[in-house]
Parts: C-alpha cells; structure tokens; sequence
C-alpha cells in the first residue's frame, strides 16, 4: 500500500516541488481510501482533522440550505487537494465532500501536514494560492448571482469547467463530468428549467453537444 501511495505522489502535480525523499517522508504520514460512488467523505460540522489528496474519480463539494436546495462548489477531479481549509484553524467542517462515482483518496492528518508545510516552504506557497485562488472562485460566483442572469451564469460555469476539466479536441473542448440538469443548476445556483433552456439554446445554435456523459462545447467563444 505505501508503494502505492508513494506512486500516486509521483503522479501528484500539487506535489511537484517535492524530492523524491521528500515524497517518501511525506509518504509516511498518509493513508489510504478506496471509495464508492456517492459515499460521503465529511460533512458539516465534523471534525476537520485531514487533508485530502485525490487520485481517481470525482468529488462534490456542496452544502444544503435550510430549504433543503443543494449549491455544489466544486467538482474536483484526479490530482486535486480538498479539505484544505484545516490548515486555515478551521475546526469543523462547514461543506460537505461526497464521491460522484469511485474514488481513490489519500489523506494526512492535519498536525502531520501542518509539520511538513513548516519544513517545506515551497509546498506551503502552493497551499497558500490554492485557498486563495478557490475564496477568489467563491467571491466571483458570488457577483455572478448578484450581478448576472441565470441564463448568463450557466455559460459562465461552462467556461469554468472547461478551464478546470477542458479536454482539447481541435477548437472544440470536450467536458466529461456526468452532469444532470440539476447538477449544473447547484452549480450554478439556478433552476433546472432554466438550464434546461440554456442547454437546449446552445445545442441549437450549435454551441454545444450535451449528454448526460459529457459536454461537448464546439464554439468556446460564443459563451462569452
């Protein structure tokens, strides 16, 4: 299993700075999930004691209202770190994290991480602009819903997963994410019904190929 763990960190873009000795010792601290599809990682309020290193598959990041409407963060994919406001002194949990489909997860424990981070400046940079760059996406969300029509925010979420899980295909980008109607709604912070027209708008005027496997986005420009 540490062999294994050890590989994933080789293959980890977020742990690029490190040696391979430096990958070893961090290595140590790390354990190992295997999850299924739609098993919850945390949830609100619970105790914020690890950092989340994600392999394979996909994690939904998203909190309930008090009406019970879902809003989705974030969809992350292979390579990403979640959970990584622990570092910030976040005690509990204020999201929930839960697996789209299976899932591979390492996770450290967040005095473990927070030790190496102090040893290892270059890493604690990356941890800094990654919780700065996602309370950025945050921020910008949030003038969408004030500022942008439904309509308008749900283009603006297609340039956001093709900037975060853009396949290149030629001019095409290529989005595979298994996304319902209601999924890109949460993201969105619309309705389906509105989504549903926005979709089917863009599948006319030919800017878009939707299934529910993937989005094919064949004129990026026209979202702007």
């Amino acid at each position: 299993m540490q062999d294994r763990i050890l590989w994933y960190f080789e293959n980890f873009n977020f742990l690029g700075s490190l040696s391979i000795l430096e990958k070893m010792d961090l290595r140590k601290k790390v354990k190992m999930l295997e999850a299924t599809k739609n098993q919850t990682i945390y949830l609100p309020n619970d105790e914020a004691n690890s950092v989340y290193f994600l392999k394979k598959g996909k994690v939904k990041i998203s909190s309930f209202s008090d009406d019970g409407k879902e809003l989705i963060y974030a969809i992350l994919g292979p390579g990403e770190i979640f959970g990584e406001l622990a570092i910030t002194g976040q005690s509990k949990r204020e999201q929930i994290a839960a697996t789209t489909e299976y899932a591979e997860i390492c996770y450290v424990n967040i005095q473990d991480f927070e030790h190496f981070l102090a040893t290892h400046p270059r890493l604690s940079l990356k941890v800094t602009k990654l919780i700065g760059f996602r309370l950025k996406k945050v921020r910008s969300r949030l003038e969408r819903m004030w500022f942008k029509s439904a309509p308008e925010r749900v283009k603006c979420l297609l340039l956001d997963l093709i900037e975060e899980h853009g396949i290149k295909i030629g001019d095409e980008r290529e989005i595979r994410l298994n996304l319902t109607h209601q999924d890109i709604a949460n993201l969105a912070a619309t309705t389906r019904q509105t989504v549903t027209t926005t979709l089917n708008e863009l599948e006319r005027d030919g800017v878009i190929t939707y299934d529910r496997r993937r989005i094919l986005v064949r004129k990026p420009a026209a979202l702007n």
